[in-house]
């Protein structure tokens, strides 16, 4: 604003669009009226970018949800007057608080001993170093060639982490408030990038994991049990989400029957679940329950049997003995196809995510006054469209206390595993009342009053007549083998703990 003796400017007006010094200053100082209208900021050149674009206003509001500097017509009038409107000095403070908050977050994450780049290489060498002791050199080979893969892609991803951080120090560090919310948009890009990386993920999808993994079991299959100890170590190394080394269910966890049929039993140690055809059909519930107290999360393996149908999941203790009464959220395999079962309130929504598997609603069934429980059938896309899922050889499952979540994989061989489904489960359903449990069979197919038909895997069926099993179509009575020459009285397992 000086004309001749030019002196250091004090403060920008943005809305004069002009710099003035300590003397110019009184004036917009001292005036009430310009004191309240025309904000001030610390000295700085001025190229038009303190009014709207649009509206040609001065700029005096923020906009929290998209992220930018607005006037009044913008806050009140546009695309923005539904958004969450902010004064510069007010969004100033929070955006500030909410830095800081996601700074110290970021902070944890570097300060883990285990993130050190240099101490996690000797870490996971010294791990795999043990499984390849007694290795032949194409071993140790594949262990250099997917530690260096792993290494260079978790390094990439420290540089988000460091950029992030020299963007909030630049951040904190700029006491205008102008010039703070101008910046603020990509500070804030370089957080989100930063909170979203993981340093303990494997390589990202694409063709040279895809590459290095087809290699790794390749080469596993041609290995010796120590050979194979070190294989899997690899693939958990490299691609963890879809390989994990099948660690059996501990002793602790053991069936409790809630309801058998007249031809299931149990072996001595609770674990395993047996079926005679010849004395009735395969039907029982079971809860899966713990000698120890589980802190985060629960998880367990079932081997389930190819003839008969099944449900397995979590369901409310109380409603055990008939699983229509109460929630239920689970994976079940009925007339050969794949469908998840998820409980809700009438006026509630649940919500479920697979991984390359697509979910779809075909029914519901209402278990109560409050309580309705749909089936979704999961499929995949294959050559011809939409396929139903094969079953699954045995099922593990992982039950997420603190977040509330129930994920389904399917297991096959040692290591690799493929998840099926991701439930949410509903915030008003206590882990307190929710038990893991299987369902073998259709409940309540059978009757304590009444003996069911049997029916052969040929196709034939029989009667009960009070004291044997009869032929239907000739009244023939056959007490141990089916006219197809299949013995009838033969035990079964059908579903064992892993």
């Amino acid at each position: 604003m000086c004309a001749e003796d030019r002196k250091p400017a004090k403060k920008t007006c943005m809305k004069c669009e002009i710099s003035m010094c300590v003397q110019h200053l009184q004036a917009h100082l001292t005036t009430p009226v310009l004191l309240q209208t025309h904000p001030l900021t610390e000295p700085m050149d001025l190229c038009g970018n303190t009014k709207c674009s649009q509206h040609g206003k001065l700029l005096e509001y923020y906009c929290l949800d998209d992220m930018t500097c607005v006037c009044v017509s913008c806050a009140i009038e546009d695309q923005h007057r539904l958004h969450n409107m902010k004064t510069f000095s007010t969004a100033h403070k929070e955006l500030l608080e909410k830095l800081k908050a996601e700074q110290l977050i970021l902070q944890e994450k570097t300060d883990d001993e285990n993130v050190s780049l240099e101490k996690w290489e000797k870490s996971e060498r010294e791990k795999l170093g043990r499984c390849s002791v007694r290795l032949i050199e194409a071993v140790t080979n594949l262990r250099d060639i997917s530690l260096t893969s792993v290494q260079s892609s978790v390094s990439a991803r420290m540089v988000s982490l460091k950029t992030s951080k020299i963007s909030m120090e630049a951040a904190q560090k700029e006491k205008d408030t102008f010039r703070f919310l101008q910046m603020y948009s990509q500070v804030h890009q370089d957080v989100e990038k930063a909170k979203a990386v993981d340093l303990r993920k494997g390589l990202e999808p694409g063709s040279h994991r895809d590459k290095l993994v087809e290699e790794i079991r390749q080469n596993g299959e041609k290995m010796v049990n120590q050979a194979s100890q070190f294989w899997g170590s690899l693939l958990t190394l490299v691609d963890p989400e879809h390989h994990q080394e099948l660690v059996p269910t501990g002793s602790h966890l053991i069936f409790e029957p809630q309801s058998l049929g007249p031809g299931m039993s149990l072996s001595k140690d609770s674990r395993k679940v047996f079926h005679n055809s010849w004395l009735g059909q395969c039907c029982a519930t079971l809860l899966i329950c713990s000698t120890k107290t589980a802190s985060s999360y629960q998880r367990w393996v079932v081997g389930l049997s190819e003839e008969s149908d099944w449900m397995i999941g979590l369901c409310d203790k109380k409603c055990a003995k008939n699983l229509k009464d109460g929630a239920v959220y689970g994976l079940c395999w009925e007339d050969k196809q794949l469908s998840s079962l998820t409980t809700k309130r009438n006026e509630g929504s649940q919500s479920s995510t697979s991984q390359g598997l697509k979910v779809q609603n075909t029914g519901t069934v209402q278990t109560g006054t409050q309580l309705v429980t749909t089936s979704a059938l999961i499929t995949y896309q294959g050559e011809n469209g939409d396929e139903p899922v094969p079953r699954p050889e045995k099922v593990e499952v992982l039950w997420n206390f603190t977040a509330s979540m129930l994920s389904f994989f399917s297991r096959t061989g040692q290591h690799q595993r493929e998840e099926i489904i991701t439930m949410k489960l509903k915030a008003s359903v206590s882990n307190r009342d929710l038990a893991p449990f299987v369902q073998l069979g259709k409940q309540n197919i059978h009757s304590t009053t009444q003996q069911q038909d049997w029916k052969c895997s040929c196709g034939k069926v029989y009667y009960w007549d009070g004291n044997r099993y009869r032929d239907h179509s000739s009244g023939y009575s056959h007490q141990s083998v089916c006219s197809c020459g299949k013995a009838l009285s033969v035990t079964e397992m059908v579903c064992k703990l892993c």
